[in-house]
């Protein structure tokens, strides 16, 4: 399965923005899907995951402003982040889970700045 990222941008603290991730070719109708993210010079961190039933589950750091959602019709996954802060700049990427094969997609830049 392929991932296209998108809607990454800059934006003021206390700003939104939603990012959507959406999957095409075989085995787009994933099961897991999740968001992570890799601020310059820190490893890639976890930042939530939705399981197939729609369960969701987030990091402790953006728990409360970040939603994880997914539309099954059309294959695609979002992230409505929320009274975002500068220690949420990052590059975030997406990853999809159908069986054993897992994908990622090739990343949106979000810069959080005044």
């Amino acid at each position: 399965v392929q991932l296209q990222a998108s809607g990454g941008g800059l934006v003021q603290p206390g700003g939104s923005l939603r990012l959507s991730c959406a999957a095409s070719g075989s085995g787009r109708n994933f099961n897991d899907g999740s968001w992570y993210r890799q601020a310059p010079g820190k490893e890639r961190e976890w930042v939530a995951r939705i399981y197939g039933g729609g369960t969701t589950d987030y990091a402790e750091s953006v728990k409360g402003r970040f939603t994880i959602s997914r539309d099954r019709a059309k294959n695609t996954m979002y992230l409505q982040m929320n009274s975002l802060k500068p220690e949420d700049t990052a590059v975030y990427y997406c990853k999809a889970i159908r069986g054993v094969i897992t994908s990622w997609g090739q990343g949106t830049q979000v810069t959080v700045s005044s």
